[in-house]
């Protein structure tokens, strides 16, 4: 199949949503697929490049969490689209809705993904307490592109249960972003550590609805703070707020975004990994620290999907609350033989989460678009 990925901000690998089309495309590639990508500033075989496209008071903000729009050019897509068995959009923004009415006028199929989730953005407002607004851009969303398509890409069972609730028709395909063969266990553990601390470790986004405030705050109530060391892997509008937060800890927390490799390294090494996230449609960062064996703490947010990892009661915690986090953290801290145990059952549960399966899977739904689409066609003749 020639495929279409239309993804404003595929040139950056620092946020989840363009990691996953990174490793989509490359397994489709690996199946016998043509991917072509649309997408701001892309060069080469099967790239599209487009500019970007600046929109008042949004841009500045959206750019603080590193998102950037793509500005339509009719004449790139239409090469990009022509001879495509189907078109894939990544975002609902204004790129992907005028990309939509294009493929529809070149009788191309079109499926969705959703990975804007409405949540994110209410909290990023300093609108989290008004649930209206979540819900209107859930209806909103809808309306701008998802009600065009047939087929939405859910990473989880809790995004396609949340559109349910907010009414959307499309099929939801469940499939997981998937990681890499990249994150596993090191061949030989590291036996040998420099110092005696206990390395804590987050990933994610610098945001409010990442709560990483709430992970500092446990580990100031701690009985092993004097211990802990805490790595923060990377950034966003709240990184200031943070260093000043957690200044007063007897270990300065990192505040870095590391290289894949140095990732990894940093994963291996890590004792405990903390979830804190009150949102999240998936979260590779989790499926990634638990799949190179450590066994996470989670927050269990009603609001995000990544209590569906927790194995037992005591990988989750009371969302928002840092001394039932702290307690958490304490427990496991004092039970490093019952931590090895567990890590040996999450690098079994990391292993379901292959991007393998989960681009057969991708590929399935761009085969069964596209025959509906010829089907329906037909029908219409």
């Amino acid at each position: 199949m020639i495929i279409v990925f239309v993804v404003d901000n595929f040139l950056s690998k620092t946020d989840g949503t363009t990691v996953s089309a990174h490793r989509f495309r490359e397994e489709l590639i690996k199946q016998g697929h043509t991917v072509r990508v649309v997408a701001i500033g892309v060069e080469g075989q099967d790239m599209y490049g487009l500019k970007e496209h600046y929109v008042p008071i949004v841009t500045p903000v959206a750019k603080r969490n590193h998102m950037r729009f793509g500005k339509f050019d009719k004449k790139v897509v239409e090469q990009a689209f022509t001879g495509a068995d189907v078109v894939h959009l990544v975002f609902p923004w204004q790129l992907e809705r005028k990309c939509l009415r294009l493929a529809k006028k070149m009788g191309i199929p079109v499926t969705g993904a959703f990975h804007c989730q409405p949540e994110n953005i209410t909290y990023n407002a300093g609108l989290k307490r008004f649930g209206f607004v979540a819900y209107f851009l859930y209806w909103l969303f809808n309306q701008w592109l998802y009600k065009d398509v047939e087929n939405i890409h859910c990473p989880s069972n809790f995004l396609a249960n949340e559109l349910k609730k907010h009414k959307y028709k499309a099929r939801l395909q469940v499939i997981s972003n998937g990681i890499s063969d990249f994150f596993k266990p090191p061949e030989n553990p590291l036996t040998e550590r420099r110092d005696d601390k206990i390395n804590v470790t987050m990933i994610g986004r610098l945001a409010p609805e990442k709560r990483q405030d709430v992970i500092i705050n446990a580990v100031k109530h701690s009985k092993y703070r004097d211990r802990i060391q805490l790595y923060f892997s990377g950034h966003g509008p709240s990184r200031n707020k943070y260093i000043n937060m957690s200044a007063d800890l007897p270990n300065p927390p990192r505040f870095e975004v590391w290289s894949p490799d140095e990732l990894l390294q940093l994963l291996r090494q890590t004792d405990i990994y903390i979830h804190a996230s009150d949102v999240d449609l998936e979260s590779l960062s989790c499926i990634e620290a638990f799949s190179c064996g450590k066994a996470p703490i989670i927050s269990d947010s009603p609001k995000s999907a990544t209590p569906q990892f927790a194995l037992d009661k005591r990988n989750l915690f009371k969302h928002g609350d840092y001394l039932d986090l702290r307690d958490k953290l304490d427990y496991w801290i004092e039970h490093p033989e019952e931590r090895e145990r567990m890590g040996k059952e999450y690098v079994k549960l990391g292993e379901q989460y292959n991007i393998r399966y989960s681009a057969l899977k991708m590929s399935q739904m761009f085969k069964d678009a596209a025959l509906d689409f010829e089907l329906n066609q037909g029908g219409m003749r």
